[in-house]
């Protein structure tokens, strides 16, 4: 869909690509639904920067190792809303030094894919409300966390 920050391929159901006189791409669920065409096999072209080396490279940062309950806050701007899980530590001069609480997020995914300095190589990765992916770590600038979670 997006290749080298550049947009490709639109997603489209039965349904859009009928209206848009295009062929399906298969991204559509079963009709009747309210949601559309949604791409769901996500796949983010890796780099070669070894997460230990993003880490080294932090003066001061927070490592998040997942996100979880992650909700569309605007699907114009394609903001989304969200919560650390499972292994939040603050980074100081390229060291773990401390376990943090957990986060709650407020990113817009565009901004947040500017922001990218780093990539690990890609790897499979699922969670308990995601598909299957493949995904690399990032390293990015100006995360934008609203709050810490009372766990």
């Amino acid at each position: 869909m997006v290749e080298a920050g550049v947009p490709r391929e639109v997603a489209y159901s039965r349904s859009s690509a009928h209206r848009a006189g295009v062929e399906p791409t298969g991204h559509g669920f079963p009709l009747p639904n309210e949601i559309g065409e949604a791409p769901m096999n996500i796949v983010i072209a890796g780099g070669n920067t070894p997460l230990a080396d993003m880490i080294a490279s932090t003066p001061r940062g927070i490592l998040v190792t997942r996100l979880w309950y992650i909700r569309e806050v605007d699907p114009y701007e394609k903001i989304m809303t969200g919560m650390t899980r499972d292994g939040t530590f603050l980074i100081q001069d390229g060291r773990v030094v401390a376990g943090l609480r957990n986060f709650r997020f407020n990113q817009g995914i565009i901004e947040l894919l500017k922001n990218v300095e780093a990539l690990s190589p890609a790897v499979r990765a699922s969670g308990e409300e995601a598909f299957d992916m493949v995904v690399p770590a990032m390293k990015a600038r100006e995360f934008h966390f609203t709050e810490v979670t009372r766990f």
